[in-house]
């Protein structure tokens, strides 16, 4: 079946068995009417069925454990500052753990070019490229390991495959088990006068 599509004639048939190329879901997207309603649909729920229980649990969880002294109060402020922090962390898990129920709801609409793209999974980010996301250049299984060859032109490859030291992001070469070589006391048997 021939068609114009964009100025352009589209001689390819339509064939049921083809998927239809999913639409590109950006910051550009508009979304439909129906996509409208849903959303402002999942707000409302999501604030009045998770965000406000959830923050009003929170509020009374911490404000219990103020009076029984678990947790101290601020000596000018009393509980507030704990009570409003309480109140912003469960508006924020509540709004937090309604997304599946609201994808679930675009999937489910017919129409909805974000629905297609949520049922296939377009619309998933790609991990980002960094240190931790990357697959290891080399395989810790040591049978097959080719450093165990005798040969020394395998050696030098092994070297030149295996990836470099870097630190690690956070510093566990200062705590409480690690000796410093710091003491309190004047060192006994050594006069340095």
């Amino acid at each position: 079946m021939a068609g114009k599509m964009n100025g352009r004639a589209d001689f390819r048939e339509q064939n049921p068995d083809v998927p239809r190329p999913i639409p590109h879901i950006g910051a550009d997207y508009i979304p439909t009417e129906e996509e409208r309603r849903v959303f402002a649909e999942c707000n409302d729920e999501s604030f009045w069925f998770r965000s406000v229980p959830l923050a009003a649990t929170s509020m009374l969880i911490t404000q219990g454990l103020i009076s029984k002294g678990i947790l101290s109060s601020h000596p000018k402020y009393g509980s507030i500052p704990k009570l409003i922090f309480a109140c912003i962390m469960g508006y924020f898990a509540g709004k937090l753990s309604y997304v599946k129920t609201c994808q679930e709801k675009f999937k489910n609409l017919e129409n909805s070019p974000l629905g297609e793209a949520l049922r296939s999974g377009q619309a998933r980010r790609p991990a980002p490229s960094g240190h931790y996301s990357q697959k290891p250049k080399y395989d810790s299984d040591a049978s097959g390991h080719p450093s165990f060859a005798t040969s020394p032109a395998s050696d030098n490859i092994e070297r030149d495959a295996l990836p470099r030291y870097e630190p690690i992001p956070f510093s566990a070469s200062m705590n409480e088990s690690t000796p410093t070589g710091i003491t309190d006391h004047v060192a006994q048997g050594r006069n340095f006068s």
